[in-house]
C-alpha cells in the first residue's frame, strides 16, 4: 500500500475509533459488506456442483457479518438492526461495492476467456473473492493495529485469521483454474484498487455530525 493512503486510512481508522458512534457505523458498514460477500457467493452456486469450499466461505462470509454486528454491543451503544443507509458510513458506495467489481470481472473473462453461464459465475467468484480476500488481509490488520493502540474493547483478530486461510484457499482453486491465474488476478486486484481508493474517499467524505445517527 503507497504511503499516502496507508497514512491516510489510518488517520480516517484512529477518528473512527475514537468516536462510538463513528465506530457503529463503521462496523455496521463492514457487516453489511461482509454480508454482500456472503450472498454473492450463494449466487453464483452451481445447483447441484457446489463445492465444499464455496459451502464454506460463503459460511464464514454470513459469520463475520453477524460476528462484526455483534462487536458493535462492546462499544455499550445500541446496536442497528437493520443495514439502513442512516446506519452506515457512504452507504451508497459500501453498497455496490462488490456489485461493481463483479460486474467488471464478468465482463473481463467474458472478453479475454469468452466464458458463459456457469463458468462464467464461477471464475467471476474465484476472482473477486481472491481480490477481496487481498483487501481484507490489508485492511483487518491495520484496523486491529488502531484498536489497540487505541485500547478499544473491539478486536477483529477471529476475522485476521479467517481471511487469510480464506486468501490461501483462494489461491489454490486459482491455481486449478488457470495456468495464467496471476495474470486475470491482477487485472482484477487492480480495478479493486481504484474502487477502494473511491470507496475510502466516499467514507471519509460521511464523517460529519450531520450523517450521524441520534443515540
Amino acid at each position: 500500500m503507497p504511503k499516502i493512503r496507508f497514512d491516510m486510512l489510518v488517520e480516517f481508522l484512529e477518528q473512527v475509533v475514537g468516536d462510538k458512534k463513528l465506530h457503529v457505523k463503521w462496523l455496521n458498514t463492514l457487516s453489511m459488506m461482509e454480508n454482500v460477500g456472503a450472498r454473492k457467493i450463494a449466487a453464483a452456486e452451481h445447483p447441484t456442483k457446489v463445492t465444499t469450499m464455496m459451502l464454506k466461505h460463503a459460511a464464514e462470509e454470513a459469520r463475520h457479518a453477524y460476528y462484526l454486528k455483534r462487536l458493535i454491543s462492546k462499544l455499550d451503544i445500541s446496536v442497528p438492526d437493520t443495514y439502513d443507509f442512516q446506519y452506515l458510513l457512504a452507504p451508497i458506495n459500501s453498497l455496490q461495492y462488490l456489485h461493481r467489481l463483479d460486474v467488471f470481472a464478468s465482463r473481463y473473462l467474458k472478453e479475454e476467456l469468452g466464458l458463459k453461464g456457469h463458468e462464467l459465475k464461477y471464475a467471476s467468484y474465484l476472482l473477486v473473492t481472491y481480490a477481496i480476500e487481498v483487501r481484507a488481509d490489508e485492511l483487518y490488520p491495520i484496523y486491529e493495529d488502531v484498536l489497540k493502540r487505541l485500547n478499544s474493547k473491539v478486536s477483529v483478530r477471529t476475522i485476521i485469521v479467517e481471511e487469510e486461510g480464506h486468501l490461501a484457499d483462494m489461491k489454490i482453486q486459482l491455481e486449478d483454474f488457470s495456468t495464467y491465474w496471476e495474470a486475470h488476478a491482477n487485472a482484477i486486484t487492480s480495478y479493486e484498487s481504484l474502487l477502494f481508493d473511491k470507496w475510502l474517499e466516499k467514507t471519509q467524505a460521511s464523517i460529519s455530525p450531520k450523517v450521524l445517527f441520534a443515540h
